[in-house]
């Protein structure tokens, strides 16, 4: 069979039986069939699909391989853990040593779960029902978490409507939503809804969007003094930021984070970050006294992944790795910010470090509301023709992740042909 005969007919097969015979239907769904590469396998900051077509990779895992693919490291160290035991649902020393460089690293922790549900510990520990999110934010797709963040219409705060069909209508006004980036309006939701609030959850970056570093110092001021748990969910900024993730970065520490992706160094894993005096209800002393919050995980902890994510770590830990990130990730945005005046293609550049996305919009960028401006069908057709010249970048989806292994030639290669599509668009 030769390789084109064989991706077509993996393609068939994925159809046959895969869910719209796809990875994400909102995403990789979205692309024509004979764009959706069905990878071979990975090496640095490159993969290859099974018809042996290479391509620059800004997807990365969706944001873990801040090594890239098959990082040596990484590899030697899941080899030898795999070896010994792959699962064992209890304690292991990769499962504490990952806990301890958690707590050394990230400001706020003082104690480690893995994993667990953030919103579930602040309304045991509150005894609150509510939660806030932002507009436009994304915390996964569980019922609680689902609601005002793919909407096009605008809503009346804090009442946002549901993303997804199956969430039940009871849920509704227990998950009040709130705009990012502006602080007058959001401290003034928190503040009447205070009695009944457990915890706002933000995103340090909201998907492509910077934050105001004032939002995130009003949204601490206001929770403390509201009485109300902070949560930053770091599961795209920690570890790619800084050491210590966007608290860090920002100067803010809240009082609980949700980390993943770099975390695990390409293996899957979760984990809650927080104060001690938070973590009560998940200990075995609350089990005792009926104050437990409930929680079980046959893979949680397990050792590979513990073993990756410890691996992964020491690596990015070496001196000058976040200066390298920092330097590659401004050469693509400097690049793009150039190619937009060049050729008079008006274009919202997001470069927060190794965070690159694009907008189509020549309008300034703070809240979910301004990306209603921006032109989709020209993002669309921007990132299809660089996915078509072998630069992975998926139209309404993760943010384009520069790596440590991403190199000059790679970014310049990028932006060669970035500035082909968008002439393209122009044509």
């Amino acid at each position: 069979m030769t390789e084109e005969r064989r991706g077509k007919e993996l393609m068939e097969r994925a159809s046959q039986f895969l869910a719209g015979g796809t990875m994400h239907h909102t995403t990789h769904g979205a692309l024509p069939r004979e764009l959706q590469p069905i990878v071979a396998r990975g090496e640095g900051s490159k993969f290859w699909d099974v018809d042996g077509k290479e391509y620059i990779d800004y997807v990365m895992g969706s944001g873990p391989l801040i090594l890239g693919h098959g990082h040596p490291e990484v590899v030697e160290a899941v080899e030898a853990q795999a070896g010994i035991g792959s699962q064992y649902y209890n304690l292991s020393e990769p499962m504490i040593d990952l806990a301890e460089t958690l707590v050394d690293a990230v400001p706020c922790a003082e104690r480690v779960k893995f994993t667990g549900s953030a919103l579930k510990l602040a309304r045991a520990v509150t005894g609150k029902p509510k939660i806030m999110k932002m507009e436009g934010a994304y915390h996964g797709t569980h019922d609680y978490t689902a609601w005002g963040g793919t909407h096009k219409e605008p809503f009346e705060y804090p009442n946002p409507p549901r993303d997804s069909r199956g969430i039940p209508d009871e849920l509704a006004g227990l998950v009040l939503a709130a705009p990012f980036n502006d602080i007058e309006t959001t401290a003034r939701l928190i503040e009447e809804n205070k009695d009944e609030l457990a915890a706002v959850i933000v995103e340090p970056v909201q998907r492509n969007i910077p934050p105001k570093v004032e939002f995130l110092e009003g949204l601490r001021e206001v929770t403390s003094r509201c009485g109300v748990i902070l949560i930053f969910d770091e599961v795209v900024t920690g570890f790619r930021l800084a050491w210590g993730g966007g608290q860090e970065y920002y100067g803010v520490k809240p009082d609980l984070a949700t980390l993943g992706k770099i975390m695990g160094g390409g293996y899957p894993i979760g984990a809650i970050v927080g104060r001690e005096d938070l973590f009560y209800p998940f200990t075995p002393e609350a089990a005792s006294q009926g104050e437990v919050a409930m929680y079980g995980g046959t893979f949680s902890g397990n050792p590979v992944s513990m073993t990756a994510g410890r691996a992964a770590l020491n690596v990015l830990h070496r001196p000058g790795q976040y200066e390298k990130l920092a330097a590659m990730g401004k050469r693509l945005g400097d690049g793009l910010k150039d190619l937009s005046q060049m050729l008079e293609v008006p274009m919202f550049v997001c470069q927060e470090e190794s965070i690159v996305d694009v907008m189509f919009t020549d309008k300034p960028v703070e809240g979910y509301r301004d990306t209603w401006s921006a032109d989709a069908d020209l993002a669309f057709r921007f990132k299809t023709g660089m996915i078509r010249r072998g630069v992975w970048t998926v139209p309404g989806g993760p943010k384009m992740y520069v790596s440590l292994v991403h190199s000059e030639e790679d970014i310049d290669k990028t932006l060669a042909v970035a500035e082909e599509s968008l002439r393209d668009l122009r044509s």
